[in-house]
């Protein structure tokens, strides 16, 4: 699949995505959406990247949704849009490789959520802001909301849907939905050096911990920790359990079964 909205790069173990659409501000759409989708497919299928790191081109990370695909539109042809978007989110959660967002500008309205739907972020500490624009023009964020509200908890989300205010990058990591503010300056070599230090790992044993968390977050504690135990209990037969321990009782850097 060519790909006309986004471009992607294997390197060193690392998978590169980024959203090249700057004349539109990197706004989604369901072609955008769809190539997102087969590049995140093809890097699972691969297992050549075992982190992909999610940025963008120009100016914006990302500004949302294409207005055009939805003013004015059937409702068929936008609940198929937001049928896209839901699906994209479901494979993100479901590959192996941990995504982390590098936000260096502003993720607003769709761009949040798809800041909220990678697995970690690193942000720019002056560029990067963070909003749910949606009630400034009429629109609630519907989709955004489950997403950045389970990163954020009710309150704060009620707030920014209310608000339509922007959050600093210091802001949203005091708040939760960021992990980690650099320098803007630093931002590319921080979230390259946190990709790196995660890539050395084991891609089987990364992929079932983003899985297990995933399920278990969404459990009673009871059933949690049962599903918890079960998943320990096999995981001592995989080999590269057996290497790991192996490994650290001789002292020794672990060799990983690629998969």
């Amino acid at each position: 699949m060519a790909y006309k909205h986004i471009l992607y790069e294997d390197k060193e173990r690392v998978g590169l995505l980024t959203l090249n659409r700057p004349e539109k501000r990197n706004a989604l759409g369901k072609e955008a959406e769809l190539e997102m989708m087969d590049c995140f497919q093809k890097a699972a299928e691969k297992k050549t990247a075992r982190v992909i790191i999610l940025k963008a081109n120009g100016p914006i990370f990302c500004s949302g949704h294409d207005r055009m695909e939805v003013l004015n539109q059937p409702i068929g042809n936008v609940r198929e849009l937001f049928q896209t978007c839901i699906d994209m989110y479901a494979l993100m959660r479901a590959i192996p490789q941990p995504i982390i967002a590098q936000v260096h500008g502003i993720a607003m309205a769709g761009g949040c959520h798809l800041v909220a739907g990678c697995d970690l972020v690193m942000a720019a500490e002056n560029g990067a802001q963070f909003a749910m624009t949606g009630v400034k023009i009429g629109y609630n964020c519907s989709t955004p909301t489950v997403a950045v509200s389970r990163a954020i908890g009710q309150k704060r989300t009620l707030e920014m849907l209310f608000t339509g205010n922007f959050i600093s990058a210091r802001q949203a990591m005091e708040w939760g939905l960021v992990n980690r503010v650099v320098p803007d300056d630093q931002l590319e070599a921080e979230t390259w050096k946190l990709a790196k230090e995660i890539a050395q790992y084991s891609l089987k044993v990364l992929g079932i911990s983003k899985q297990h968390f995933y399920q278990q977050i969404e459990l009673p504690e009871r059933q949690a920790y049962h599903y918890a135990k079960e998943l320990m209990a096999s995981q001592a037969l995989w080999p590269d359990a057996v290497e790991g321990f192996t490994a650290s009782i001789e002292k020794r850097e672990p060799v990983w079964k690629e998969i």
